[in-house]
């Protein structure tokens, strides 16, 4: 989503339509939904309860970000025209030995419709880029809190590195120049 020509693009290996991407999107959270469901019903099984519990958060991870944008931005009144798929847009908020992983993970992200944007109020713009790095902070950690509370071995230690973890998104994102924060920023004037 990077509407800024002057910012490094992010690596794109395909393109989807808004409803297929979104399908898939809701398929990748529901799949979350269900692995936290089994780590929980499966508590007694400790390899199992584990590793269900870190694929519903890297599933929740993945899935939200781009649907949050195109969510949000639908209630705030800004179209989209597709969705892509391809590398992190912000490179430089992952730590120097995991940035080029996560340049070639797949992560979704929704192109705005050109005259949509032109017309979305500066706090539309706002609420809509904000929403999607928001959203990867907090859902994947809510699925981390809802292990601890259903008590699924190693959930304390996972509930501290999703926090942690969140943390250092919202942080991350917010001193960069190519991240959804400062897309936010520039389309308040700031």
């Amino acid at each position: 989503m990077n509407t800024y020509p002057s910012l490094p693009q992010r690596k794109i290996f395909g393109r989807l339509s808004i409803v297929g991407g979104n399908l898939g999107q809701i398929a990748g959270i529901t799949a979350g939904c269900a692995a936290l469901a089994v780590a929980r019903s499966d508590a007694q099984r400790v390899i199992v309860a584990v590793i269900m519990m870190i694929a519903a958060w890297l599933l929740l991870y993945f899935f939200c970000h781009g649907i949050a944008h195109w969510a949000v931005g639908r209630l705030v009144g800004i179209r989209f025209a597709f969705y892509t798929v391809g590398g992190t847009g912000n490179p430089a908020g992952y730590p120097a030995g995991m940035r080029w992983v996560f340049e070639h993970l797949p992560f979704f992200g929704v192109q705005t419709d050109k005259v949509s944007m032109q017309k979305a109020s500066p706090t539309a713009k706002a609420i809509m880029w904000s929403a999607g790095v928001t959203s990867s902070a907090i859902v994947p950690t809510l699925s981390a809190v809802c292990a601890r509370r259903a008590s699924i071995p190693g959930s304390k230690v996972f509930l501290m590195f999703a926090v942690f973890w969140a943390i250092g998104t919202l942080s991350s994102n917010w001193r960069s120049e190519t991240g959804d924060y400062a897309k936010a920023r520039r389309a308040l004037g700031r």
